[in-house]
Order: C-alpha cells, then sequence, then structure tokens
C-alpha cells in the first residue's frame, strides 16, 4: 500500500490495528520549530498510544461521572 504522506506509515502498513491520532506534519513542524530537531517516525505511533490511554482513562471519568460527553476536566 502506498501512503501520500511521506512523514509516517499508516497503521495498517506498521501491521498495527490501532489507527495513528497525531497529526504528523504539525508535531514535526512544532518540534523542528521548538528545537531544529528532526522527529523520527516512531514517535507519531508512541504518541498516538500515550493519547490513547489518556483519552481512555478521560472516557473512564465521564462514565464514573454518569456523564456521555468527555470533557476537559477529564484529563485531569
Amino acid at each position: 500500500m502506498e501512503h501520500t504522506d511521506s512523514t509516517a506509515p499508516t497503521s495498517t502498513e506498521t501491521g498495527n490495528n490501532q489507527e495513528t491520532l497525531i497529526v504528523a506534519s504539525k508535531l514535526k513542524n512544532y518540534i523542528r520549530a521548538k528545537s531544529g530537531m528532526n522527529t523520527s517516525s516512531a514517535v507519531i505511533e508512541a504518541l498516538s498510544g500515550k493519547v490513547r490511554n489518556l483519552c481512555d482513562q478521560a472516557i473512564e471519568n465521564a462514565k464514573r461521572d454518569g456523564r456521555k460527553t468527555v470533557m476537559d476536566r477529564d484529563f485531569g
């Protein structure tokens, strides 16, 4: 499978069944602007995993409060 964005392989190309949650170009631009450094494509999947875990915890917090909407306060 050919991907059009050369910044990172898609989750299907890496054999990972989980969708990438991070916009690679935005992250790479941020890191370059902030530090002048390059970003490994592996960072995208690692950060997606961290975001996924944060979201899972926020979902549980909203459920525990009896809500069907995840709010900013669920991430703290």
